[in-house]
């Protein structure tokens, strides 16, 4: 009722050619506000806190030991453990291939087991297989490195040292492991290039 009577005032006396107030319009105003009561003050956190000064994580240095570390062996070696799987296939091989490849679409021309070999012995007979397989035209062949179980802490020693020696050979257009069925992580599809 105060607020309405307040608003009739104010619109009869008031228009917008006059600007002025007046002691009658004060008055008015402080009696439609007497039984107002203030609002109670409230603790509060200030607005602007002090920020924590920065810190740095790393030295200079640390960053510097980390990156020469990435940078000493292909991340895709460094990765590959007992159960992961192996790939790779040069630009040039389009991911239609690489997915037929995977889902064992080619059919397999020649197979190399390379189980008990030394890290020598392997590498000789794996050269010598890709030479020879080239030589007979075929275009993918599996090879059997095992999974590295029975190398203990060292890891799968065969299946590290034959992924990064197929990246390394022009001849080897990509590789994948194979389907369960052909062995899983324990082998390998090569697709090899025709010449």
């Amino acid at each position: 009722m105060a607020t309405r009577s307040l608003y009739s005032m104010f619109s009869e006396h008031h228009s917008l050619e006059e600007p002025t107030v007046n002691d009658k319009d004060i008055d008015e105003f402080r009696r439609a506000i007497s039984d107002a009561k203030p609002l109670k003050h409230e603790k509060r956190i200030p607005e602007t806190r002090p920020k924590p000064k920065p810190r740095a994580r790393f030295s200079r240095a640390d960053e510097r030991e980390v990156l020469n570390e990435s940078l000493q062996d292909d991340i895709d070696t460094i990765e590959h453990g007992y159960g992961a799987a192996l790939r790779f296939h040069r630009p040039s091989v389009g991911r239609r291939t690489m997915r037929k490849l995977a889902r064992g679409g080619f059919s397999v021309q020649d197979e190399l087991d390379l189980h008990g070999m030394t890290v020598g012995e392997a590498k000789q007979r794996l050269a010598d297989f890709i030479d020879y397989s080239l030589m007979q035209g075929n275009l993918c062949v599996r090879i059997v490195h095992g999974k590295g179980l029975g190398s203990g802490e060292r890891g799968p020693v065969l299946k590290s040292a034959v992924n990064r020696w197929l990246r390394k050979w022009d001849s080897v257009l990509a590789f994948v492991s194979t389907r369960q069925v052909d062995g899983g992580t324990g082998a390998i599809y090569v697709l090899l290039q025709k010449i």
